[in-house]
């Protein structure tokens, strides 16, 4: 049996978008509750060496875009990388959501052996589709939409997995 690349995509990265979204609104109910400046939260990070969750909610967006936008081939959007606060945060979020829903099956499925060239820092990566969506984008998308949550969790705000995994959604 074939899998979709599309069905294996765009309903994920929605979903964990949509419950990335939900946390942060959690987030800015603790921050006003708790008398804390939500900027605290936002400029944490759980190792000094690790993105503060304004970062970890930008990743997460980022690979989001970049997975589905390249497998179908489209202009990525543009970010400025700028947002200081949850409100700005949380409408990268509805940006970047708005963007994958856009894209229609077609332009994604049957794009499995499409070779995709990225360059990194470190030098240019070659991909198929399918090797960047499951072997690059949905862990990175995974592990920065992780330790968004882990962030907050630590930080004392009320979560639990049905936040993480938000509602499955289906396109």
């Amino acid at each position: 049996m074939t899998i979709s690349l599309y069905k294996s995509s765009v309903p994920i990265f929605v979903q964990f978008l949509t419950s990335l979204s939900g946390v942060l609104d959690k987030a800015a109910a603790f921050a006003e509750a708790k008398k804390v400046d939500p900027s605290v939260l936002l400029n944490t990070r759980l190792a000094p060496d690790m993105f503060p969750l304004v970062r970890q909610v930008r990743a997460a967006t980022d690979h989001a875009m970049n997975a589905c936008g390249r497998l179908a081939g489209v202009e990525l959007p543009k970010f400025e990388n700028d947002e200081t606060t949850i409100p700005q945060l949380k409408e990268r979020i509805g940006k970047a959501i708005d963007f994958i829903k856009g894209l229609k099956p077609a332009q994604i499925d049957g794009t499995e052996d499409k070779e995709i060239k990225i360059v990194f820092p470190s030098g240019t990566r070659e991909f198929t589709g399918q090797s960047l969506l499951l072997g690059n984008s949905l862990p990175n998308f995974y592990f920065h939409c992780t330790t968004a949550y882990d962030i907050l969790r630590h930080c004392g705000v009320e979560l639990g997995k049905r936040d993480f995994m938000g509602t499955p959604v289906s396109l």
